[in-house]
């Protein structure tokens, strides 16, 4: 398993895209995992063929730990060898060579013969043992391995299928030649479960399912609290507006509101660096780089939150071609981990579902978040020289969370109330090229 980013440790493996006898060639993508990050493809260290697949579909696996044997010996088709028992890691820059205790010829020694009609393996015995699978099970489990022997991959599916089927034990008394009466437990599959038509029982998928345990996990670390701010981003819409069409000749790409709005978080955080903490126990530990991590929701609802690394060095052109990147990568499942590690402080755009306001939720460990919402035009008061007028303005709500154990409604308040600021006071004379 590879280390996809600086804080993953371990990945699940998706799905397989080769199978066993496979030819691989080298940095030829073999499976599918997903990370607490991203999902992505996996691809081989080195070219041949595939001989066993040590960890299957849906296990969770340490970085570092064998996933797959690949033989380099294109023509070898001898038979496979277990690691799991045993095995070496090569310092990096040389070959690797696995390990076994038995050698070929023991472990055909060693096959095991259920009443002269089926053979199993040691490893395929072992796994039977450790998941209390019984010889009458393993003599209905059809085999897929030469001349119908039982396979690794064909003892975990039927284990995997087992958990699936529930089963209630009964008890059937007969009588013996002797006259004692024995009993003899009999398994049988429990009744599904009749549901009416009312409604629909949908399975979580695997990100939705780590959604709700980050949310759940950062409601409980942090003590959450929203302040809200009113802004006049007319000066802005206008500014859009005069550029989008040339931004888009030049650049390929959609002059959006967002990066304006970044921009304008990017200043705040620097005159109030202590946003942009994260909290270890009770030490508060102040970040340098301003990393932004920006909500992208996927086709499927879910959402995903990818971070502009070292935000403060781009300009308004840099931010807006990485926000479009980043946003574009993650609607077709193609961000790497690193590019969803390491933020320090995020946004999200509630405005662009037609939402007003709304109540982020802190994405751990930084200590806060700001919701934009949506762009609305309003009638508002205008002060002027001559006087206060009414007129129509593009307006739009802030709302801050921020962790309160480390940031004081005042820090959080000023710090949204700065952003209104330079966002109002936007230059509406401003080149978007210089």
């Amino acid at each position: 398993m590879p280390k996809m980013g600086e804080s993953i440790m371990e990945g699940t493996i998706l799905n397989w895209l080769k199978k066993v006898g496979d030819k691989i060639e080298q940095d030829e993508s073999v499976l599918e995992v997903a990370t607490d990050k991203v999902d992505t493809e996996v691809p081989a260290t080195h070219a041949g063929i595939l001989k066993e697949i040590l960890a299957e579909k849906g296990a969770i696996v340490q970085v570092g730990k064998p996933i797959a044997i690949i033989s380099a010996d294109l023509d070898s088709d001898g038979p496979i060898i277990n690691t799991h028992t045993s095995s070496y890691s090569a310092p990096e820059g040389l070959s690797t060579k696995i390990v076994v205790n038995e050698t070929v010829n023991n472990i055909h020694q060693e096959e095991k013969s259920i009443a002269g009609s089926r053979f199993y393996s040691p490893l395929v015995l072992n796994i039977a043992r450790q998941e209390s699978v019984s010889m009458l099970e393993l003599e209905k489990i059809s085999g897929t391995g030469k001349e119908g022997r039982v396979t690794k991959n064909d003892i975990i599916a039927f284990i995997e299928q087992r958990k699936k089927t529930p089963v209630i034990t009964e008890t059937k008394k007969e009588k013996s030649v002797n006259g004692h009466t024995k009993e003899e437990k009999i398994e049988g599959v429990k009744p599904a479960k009749s549901y009416s038509g009312n409604y629909e029982i949908i399975e979580m998928d695997r990100m939705r399912k780590m959604i709700a345990e980050r949310m759940i996990e950062s409601k409980r670390i942090s003590a959450h609290v929203t302040s809200f701010v009113e802004a006049d981003v007319t000066n802005i819409v206008f500014w859009r507006n005069k550029y989008k069409n040339e931004f888009m000749e030049k650049e390929g790409a959609a002059l959006t509101f967002t990066p304006i709005f970044m921009e304008a978080v990017v200043k705040a955080i620097k005159d109030y660096p202590m946003v942009n903490i994260s909290v270890d126990g009770d030490k508060i530990i102040v970040k340098k780089d301003i990393n932004i991590g920006m909500a992208v929701a996927l086709p499927s609802g879910n959402l995903i939150v990818p971070v502009i690394k070292n935000a403060d060095q781009l300009n308004i052109v840099g931010l807006t071609v990485r926000v479009n990147d980043l946003a574009k990568r993650a609607r077709h499942n193609k961000l790497t981990a690193d590019e969803l590690t390491d933020g320090t402080y995020t946004i999200s755009n509630v405005g662009s579902f037609g939402n007003m306001m709304g109540t982020p939720i802190i994405m751990q460990p930084q200590a806060a978040i700001l919701a934009l919402g949506a762009v609305i035009k309003k009638p508002a008061v205008i002060e002027t020289p001559q006087g206060d007028t009414i007129g129509i303005r593009h307006m739009m709500f802030l709302s801050h969370s921020y962790d309160h154990r480390v940031i004081d409604g005042s820090l959080g308040g000023m710090f949204v109330r700065r952003v209104a600021d330079y966002l109002e006071q936007f230059d509406v004379n401003r080149k978007v090229f210089s």
